[in-house]
């Protein structure tokens, strides 16, 4: 059942369309992420929902409320920002507190949820302590704190962690995903690395030029991107021209080599395209191998990730580090093993 609902919605600052027809329903607990390059609509989307635009056009309901017109102080939302928006003169209980005294609740209630919040983030002994004293992890502690003491029914979260460094940002990620399930709090978390949107949410909204591209859990969203543009933003892809020989058992040329996929496909050339990983050096059972010339080799710790030419196209592939089993020269040539199964053919 729907529990936040944008039918339609379209935003547009003059001549210019940021949102164009986005719907999108979200079910009471769920983590949703957006997910886009800068200036897809990602944040102006967020920022209607959360009450500081103005759809030109849709619905926004909440809880099956109404909510498109009404004020973000009247929509029971909790929002982090990027930039933590702490107040400086502010202590830590006093930040956390601050929601809460505007809307009005009682202060021994206020007293007891600062607590609470403060425990939940990790921050228990940091009451007294101003934002000036604390690292930047901190202080997006602290606005997580603040936004979900209000009790709201939605938080929402604009890029709270592309501030800080990535040790911080893997861990603060982990522990945003943790309270999110233990609060059962439905939210929307807004974000350019496709790292985080994935290993965080239950789905994942792929955003492109104000549209949706793509609504679906991160194993769809990765392993069958519906658009191309999907395809090539979320995560490396190598892709190939193949002209296809035979339509009907999805037979083309790869190179020398003839791969059938086992689909339909058109007449003429299709674009296939193959994550890294998919590729196996020396090939193995049930995969047809590709003559290939190493020309890069980059050490990535407990993956090796290599540069080939394959056919004439330059292709990334990557293979676990294994301390007894050195990647091949620059130079050399070698096979690569390809599933057709592992074959994405992309549309439009």
């Amino acid at each position: 059942m729907a529990f936040l609902d944008l039918v339609h919605i379209e935003k547009a600052f003059g001549t210019t369309r940021v949102v164009k027809d986005f719907n999108l329903t979200v079910a009471k607990g769920e983590f949703v992420s957006f997910l886009g390059p800068s200036g897809c609509g990602k944040t102006t989307t967020l920022r209607m929902i959360a009450g500081f635009e103005t759809p030109t056009s849709g619905s926004i309901r909440i809880d099956g409320r109404e909510v498109t017109g009404l004020k973000p102080n009247q929509r029971n939302i909790g929002m982090v920002f990027q930039s933590y928006a702490l107040f400086p003169n502010l202590t830590v209980d006093q930040n956390v507190e601050f929601g809460m005294r505007v809307a009005g609740v009682d202060r021994t209630t206020r007293r007891t949820r600062v607590k609470e919040m403060l425990g939940i983030v990790g921050l228990a002994d940091f009451g007294a302590r101003y934002p000036f004293q604390l690292s930047g992890g901190q202080q997006q502690r602290v606005a997580l704190a603040r936004a979900l003491a209000v009790q709201p029914q939605v938080l929402l979260l604009d890029e709270p962690l592309s501030a800080l460094d990535a040790k911080i940002r893997i861990s603060l990620r982990e522990e945003i995903r943790a309270i999110q399930r233990r609060l059962g709090i439905t939210t929307i978390y807004v974000t350019h690395d496709q790292e985080e949107a994935l290993s965080m949410s239950d789905r994942v909204v792929v955003m492109n030029q104000g549209r949706a591209e793509q609504v679906a859990q991160p194993f769809e969203i990765y392993n069958r991107p519906a658009t191309r543009f999907v395809a090539s933003f979320v995560g490396t892809l190598n892709t190939f021209e193949a002209e296809v020989e035979e339509p009907a058992t999805g037979t083309v040329r790869l190179g020398e080599e003839r791969v059938t996929l086992g689909r339909v496909l058109p007449t003429g050339r299709v674009t296939l395209a193959l994550r890294p990983e998919m590729l196996k050096l020396g090939g193995g059972e049930g995969r047809v191998t590709l003559p290939a010339t190493v020309r890069e080799v980059h050490f990535l710790g407990s993956v090796i990730r290599m540069r080939a030419d394959v056919a004439g196209t330059p292709v990334a592939f990557d293979t676990f580090n294994m301390s007894d089993s050195p990647p091949p020269e620059i130079g050399a040539v070698v096979r690569l093993g390809i599933r057709p199964t592992d074959i994405l053919v992309l549309g439009d």
